[in-house]
């Protein structure tokens, strides 16, 4: 029996090439994988598994490319199961003085269980470098979807923030703040299903938090003026990702960072006439200057966007 949860297999992976055209170099990958050339990488963190190496999978295309190293579909070779595997080098993360955000990641994520959240499936690691065993999404990111139809109609969007509203406010419940919630950061697996991925920013939210951090078009007044944020960063990120749905581009995006800021700051909310006036009202709603009055994560899905279009979502 696998050591995997139980995953749907898929169709054959191209295992020679990856999405860029490049052969994927197996042989590296392989160096230092001998159990007794292995070293500890800080103390270990559920659910690490010592037992997995690299040979254990079957190496597929690239799904993503990170700062610190790639995204591979993988099959593992006992079950079949696929799987997405990140691929992080040890010095890097080292160099950067990324530790602290792997190990967070890696925390929150091994003790999240949702269906709109990617899950930590285990994690292990070699002489050179850490592997994180996730969840697979079939689809893959919301950015390059969203990029592709340039905008999403109200039923697709209120299907999707719907999915998201619940994802918060599960993770919420839990003390955890995402602090990064953004299209490439949302997967879509089956099922028009969306995961919330990449949890490096995330923080549990035992006390308000005055860190930079996310990226700058999702990110609410209270961050942009340096002040003291808590979990509604998310709410407002979530009306930031309601509007691009449904125009196809944040709402204070702008040439110049400074300008971004600016726009930010004073909430230069700019909604175009073809937005539904249900979709224009809780955009207003999520989009609010002082976090406290943001509409609540549990009010979204009882909110007349949502309710109109719900009978019309697809596979649900």
């Amino acid at each position: 029996m696998s050591r995997l949860d139980r995953r749907r297999p898929l169709s054959k992976i191209d295992v020679n090439r990856d999405r860029d055209g490049d052969s994927v170099n197996r042989l590296e990958f392989i160096s230092a994988l001998s159990p007794a050339t292995r070293k500890p990488f800080r103390q270990h963190t559920p659910p690490h598994d010592p037992s997995y190496t690299l040979s254990d999978f079957e190496i597929g295309r690239t799904l993503g490319k990170g700062k610190f190293g790639k995204v591979y579909c993988v099959r593992e070779k006992r079950s079949g199961y696929v799987c997405a595997l990140k691929v992080m080098e040890k010095q890097e993360l080292l160099d950067y003085h990324a530790e602290k955000q792997f190990r967070r990641e890696v925390e929150i994520q091994a003790n999240v269980r949702h269906n709109n959240c990617i899950s930590l499936l285990t994690w292990f690691h070699d002489e050179r470098r850490v592997y994180l065993v996730l969840e697979y999404a079939v689809h893959g990111e919301l950015y390059k979807i969203l990029r592709q139809r340039r905008r999403f109609d109200d039923v697709t969007s209120s299907h999707y923030v719907y999915q998201l509203a619940d994802a918060l406010g599960y993770l919420h419940s839990k003390h955890i703040i995402h602090r990064d919630l953004k299209p490439e950061n949302i997967l879509l697996g089956f099922n028009n299903t969306v995961k919330i991925s990449d949890f490096g920013w995330s923080v549990h939210a035992s006390r308000r938090r005055t860190t930079m951090c996310g990226t700058l078009d999702y990110l609410p007044p209270e961050m942009v003026e340096a002040k003291p944020h808590n979990e509604k960063v998310d709410v407002w990120a979530l009306g930031v990702l309601l509007y691009e749905f449904l125009v196809g581009h944040p709402p204070f995006e702008a040439e110049e960072a400074k300008a971004t800021y600016a726009r930010i700051g004073k909430v230069d909310l700019r909604i175009p006439d073809f937005v539904s006036p249900e979709a224009r009202d809780l955009i207003e709603k999520l989009l609010c200057y002082l976090p406290e009055n943001r509409f609540p994560l549990e009010a979204i899905q009882s909110h007349v966007f949502i309710t109109k279009n719900r009978p019309l979502w697809p596979d649900r």
